[in-house]
């Protein structure tokens, strides 16, 4: 039987920024889970941006999100989830008389309306929908029977219970699940029988559970469960065991969950204080750089904390050389577009404009833009050029030097379906330098995409 695992570790709203957000559904994607859940959306706006740069590189999993428990609700999440390839719009609703009076100001009998109207109406813009009926173990069973085949009949695809007040021992949870004959189940931690209740709800048939890297069901612990006990009752799952420590404790120090965090996040924009210096050990530089956004193989790694230690040797490293060291040092490449020239206008009373002239595998070519400032038409010159357009994550510029022929060096972080490129460049010239690390960047990206 295979047990897939939904983790609900996005599932907590305002707790991370929206750049600790992809780097954790980075991490479940290469896991393997078989569904990453998001919180219900409330700022449209932003929560619908997340779930579509989410889409560009979660490819294997099922992305999950929960609807404001309206048709306009269901609207968002379905436009959001357009161009995931596997999308799920979650539905979740108290099945308790208190969370059904205190959450929706319903009655049973209004309750299972809602239910219907709310399910089949999200199956009209999503083939697959969940149903989570939250608080089940404190409902009257009737009703919640009821519940769950109203939810079938409208077209739930999935439908989970929730053990939200966890007083339920292993083999009554186990019992409960079977008779109600539900595809999954999430279990609060309260009293630590959540994972042993998850067991037993495999057990009694159902074949999803929700995790979570830290509080209710520990995605480590049931992963672990599976690993060593499968064999003997028929279980396994999609999870790439020999990735899980790396990977938890990659989300873990995300998290802030590490004792041994060298980095201060600064809630909201992800700026890191590096205190890194020659003493510190070659985890704790390569779990920092992780956390700047960075997926390196292991022979870039390498390289990257040679040089960091004959940086550091001479003083402290701050996050800025740090994305400096790795724009430089990891993923050389030979070149598929190379300057030739660029001429920048740009003042106070015109419009910055950019004609940048590249190599191309021998041949000429030729962009031209205007742009907000110099640079920017810079970058939109290049974007004619190579015929793309890349997502400018970052944008660095910093002095090498003293004085005023003082050199300048320009770090580029492009992002393409979620990975991070970044790019060097050196000139006396800030506006060279820039395009310089941009076309780096650039050159980066083909390679590993050829």
């Amino acid at each position: 039987m295979n047990i897939k695992i939904a983790d609900r570790t996005l599932s907590i709203k305002d707790r991370f920024s929206f750049k600790e957000k992809i780097e954790i559904a980075r991490q479940l994607e290469k896991l393997g889970v078989s569904a990453i859940e998001i919180h219900e959306m409330e700022n449209v706006k932003t929560d619908a941006l997340l779930v579509k740069t989410m889409a560009y590189f979660v490819k294997n999993g099922v992305i999950s999100v929960a609807a404001v428990p309206t048709k306009q609700g269901i609207d968002d999440v379905a436009a959001a989830l357009a161009t995931a390839n596997k999308g799920r719009i979650r539905i979740e609703l108290p099945v308790s008389v208190v969370g059904m009076e205190y959450s929706c100001h319903k009655k049973p009998d209004k309750m299972l309306i809602m239910i219907n109207d709310l399910v089949s109406y999200a199956k009209t813009k999503k083939d697959d929908v969940e149903f989570v009926a939250i608080d089940a173990t404190r409902a009257e069973f009737d009703f919640l029977k009821e519940a769950i085949a109203t939810a079938r009949n409208a077209g739930a695809t999935v439908v989970t219970v929730c053990d939200t007040a966890a007083e339920m021992m292993p083999d009554e949870f186990g019992a409960f699940v079977k008779e109600l004959a539900v595809d999954g189940v999430a279990c609060e931690n309260k009293n630590g029988l959540a994972v042993a209740n998850a067991v037993m709800a495999v057990k009694s048939g159902a074949n999803t559970v929700k995790t979570a890297v830290s509080n209710e069901i520990s995605l480590e612990t049931f992963a672990g469960v599976i690993k060593n006990c499968g064999n003997s009752f028929g279980f396994e799952s999609g999870i790439k065991y020999t990735e899980l420590n790396r990977i938890i404790n990659q989300i873990n120090w995300i998290m802030g969950n590490t004792k041994s965090a060298k980095v201060a996040v600064k809630t909201g924009d992800f700026e890191e204080e590096l205190s890194l210096d020659q003493n510190d050990d070659k985890q704790t530089v390569l779990d920092t750089i992780m956390r700047l956004g960075y997926d390196l193989s292991d022979d870039d790694a390498m390289k990257v904390y040679e040089e960091f230690l004959r940086v550091a040797a001479n003083r402290k490293v701050t996050s800025k050389e740090l994305d400096a060291i790795v724009a430089t040092v990891a993923l050389q490449v030979e070149p598929t577009f190379k300057l030739v020239n660029f001429v920048v206008n740009s003042g106070n009373i015109i419009t910055a404009s950019a004609q940048i002239t590249m190599d191309v595998k021998g041949e000429q070519k030729q962009g031209i833009s205007t742009g907000d400032g110099p640079i920017d038409a810079a970058f939109h010159a290049i974007e004619q050029i190579i015929g793309c357009h890349y997502e400018l994550d970052d944008f660095q510029i910093q002095s090498v030097t003293e004085g005023k022929g003082a050199i300048g060096q320009a770090v580029v972080k492009l992002r393409v379906n979620g990975k991070l490129y970044s790019g060097n460049g050196i000139s006396t010239d800030i506006i060279a330098a820039a395009i310089k690390a941009y076309i780096n960047a650039v050159n980066k990206i083909v390679y590993e995409e050829a």
